[in-house]
């Protein structure tokens, strides 16, 4: 019997879910000190983030457009409402014991999960409607965020400021939205012209082929989307914290001394080509003085910070540019 998925669909999910995995290993890389890339702050990866998640939800209310076109299908929705509210609470429970109190307390699944319900008065409404809210929704923290909403009781309204640091936060709006308009757009496209959505997956025995195989494999990766979002970050996550504790990782202390002290020396002087050179001398001086690998291991050592602070002062007076300093700022 061939499946009634659309591949199109299917592959798109799949594209979001390679997107996911690479932002997550990222992450986990920089999470782990492995790679220079500042994943959680920098405005691009933040930008990179929230396309995947939106894509995530704007997919998801295209979805519930087409599973309930002929009218809603109670059962098939609250069991997937029931499989999505779980693996939220998995992943809340999960986050607490890997990161405490940044644990994900509304994240994307708690945003499906949400938004499928709010979706609901709108599968048999005109799409217009769905628009109109999808706008609404889309744009509140604009006009209707208040300190009213501030802390966590409410931190699932996303029109105030939540009290807490979390390493997954999508809260109803503006995300709603997405879900809200993905759902009206493809109940608009299924009254204007319906065979756009009559693409269909391969079946379990590959009688109907895929258009590529590219998007034949990102069809079927898309077709499991909910269990490889629950696996892949654990997996992946651990994965780079074995590599890190069997020592397997090459030695990023250095790079890091020279990143984070050119950081704080371009903030006081400015001059990020002669602060890379000083930090680098203030390196080579630890290392030619015996005293660096002591430091990695005891960075809190008040006698090896002041030898440290004291090959800095050295090195910014002899680098062209920059000003004398006591202190590294590291």
């Amino acid at each position: 019997m061939s499946s009634r998925r659309i591949g199109a669909l299917d592959a798109a999910r799949g594209a979001a879910l390679v997107a996911m995995v690479v932002y997550h290993l990222s992450w986990d890389l920089s999470w782990f000190g492995h790679v220079d890339w500042a994943v959680s702050t920098d405005p691009d990866w933040k930008a990179f983030a929230a396309s995947i998640a939106g894509s995530f939800l704007f997919l998801s209310g295209i979805g519930l457009a087409l599973a309930h076109r002929n009218g809603i299908r109670w059962r098939a929705f609250w069991i997937r409402e029931g499989k999505v509210a779980l693996a939220a609470c998995t992943v809340s429970i999960a986050t607490w014991f890997a990161f405490g109190d940044s644990f994900v307390r509304f994240g994307i699944l708690h945003a499906i999960a949400a938004s499928s319900l709010i979706a609901l008065p709108f599968l048999r409404a005109p799409a217009f409607l769905s628009i109109a809210a999808a706008a609404l929704i889309g744009t509140a923290p604009l006009w209707a965020s208040s300190h009213a909403f501030d802390g966590q009781l409410l931190l699932w309204t996303g029109l105030g400021q939540p009290d807490y640091g979390s390493v997954d936060y999508v809260p109803i709006a503006p995300w709603t939205g997405l879900v809200l308009l993905g759902l009206g757009l493809t109940r608009l496209a299924l009254r204007l012209k319906p065979a756009l959505f009559n693409v269909r997956a391969p079946d379990e025995t590959g009688a109907q082929q895929s258009p590529g195989r590219v998007l034949g494999a990102l069809a079927t990766f898309g077709r499991y989307s909910l269990p490889v979002y629950l696996i892949h970050q654990p997996l992946l996550y651990g994965l780079v914290w074995s590599f890190t504790a069997l020592g397997l990782a090459p030695d990023r202390s250095e790079a890091l001394f020279v990143r984070d002290c050119t950081r704080a020396c371009v903030a006081t002087f400015g001059d990020e080509t002669a602060c890379n050179t000083s930090c680098s001398c203030t390196l080579d001086a630890a290392r030619k003085d015996g005293f660096w690998e002591d430091l990695v291991k005891s960075p809190n050592d008040s006698g090896l910070r002041a030898r440290l602070n004291d090959a800095y002062a050295i090195c910014l007076r002899d680098t062209p540019s920059t000003p004398p300093a006591t202190s590294s700022g590291n």
